[in-house]
């Protein structure tokens, strides 16, 4: 491995709290959103503690929130997991995209860095790798600072959660969509890359409107990523 190639892999304290740091101001919201999360999980009649290990252990808010609309005894627990399983597939094209890294790490840190990834952390680090800088320690580091703060949000919203009534109200809702763009719009720009970006959006809209619910997110990623790899990048 070339010394470009040891940086490119550097994973310190250092760039973990790098990336904790960076992702610290929009985990603010991601606190509303957890608030909102406690609130609706507390009018669907759990406790407090199964909430807060909910988010803890699960930290997925989307589909948190379907499984509390699923929440109840005629539904089967295999229903229940198909759907979270469903909504997060998502994070399997993530560890595909996120390999050629992770690779290099023992197996006991890879994993336990991708038990954090989620859309804002996993952009940051991509976008971080596109620009031949250090991104597994932002992966980690951001990872974190969202899943303190959703756990955090969530805590609040147990307890105070009378207070927001509905984010998308003010929105909040649009927080994540405006900074996994501004990712895309900083990272590398070719005509490869916005075709790309182009097939996923239209296979992500079509799935939107003629699929089930959530389908489209893994239909825009998966279409994205059949584009990618019909159109090759050229080695340099």
């Amino acid at each position: 491995m070339t010394d470009a190639d040891h940086y490119l892999h550097a994973f310190d304290r250092r760039s973990v709290w790098a990336g904790f740091m960076k992702l610290a101001p929009i985990s603010l919201f991601v606190s509303v959103f957890g608030a909102a999360f406690g609130l609706a999980a507390t009018q669907a009649g759990l406790s407090e503690s199964v909430i807060v290990a909910m988010s803890a252990l699960v930290f997925a808010g989307a589909s948190q929130f379907a499984a509390l609309e699923l929440w109840g005894a005629d539904v089967s627990l295999i229903t229940l997991c198909l759907t979270v399983f469903a909504i997060n597939a998502r994070h399997l094209l993530m560890g595909a995209t996120l390999y050629p890294w992770l690779q290099h790490l023992p197996p006991k840190k890879r994993y336990g860095v991708m038990l954090v990834a989620s859309d804002a952390n996993w952009a940051l680090s991509m976008q971080a790798f596109g620009n031949r800088q250090p991104g597994i320690g932002l992966l980690l580091g951001g990872g974190l600072a969202i899943w303190v703060f959703w756990i955090i949000g969530t805590w609040l919203g147990v307890l105070f959660g009378g207070a927001i009534h509905d984010p998308k109200a003010v929105g909040l809702d649009t927080v994540m969509g405006c900074f996994l763009l501004a990712m895309v719009v900083g990272g590398e720009k070719n005509l490869r890359l916005l075709l790309i970006w182009l097939v996923a959006a239209c296979a992500s809209l079509l799935a939107y409107r003629y699929l089930p619910e959530n389908s489209h997110v893994v239909v825009g990623a998966v279409a994205g990523g059949l584009a990618g790899v019909v159109w090759m990048e050229k080695q340099a």
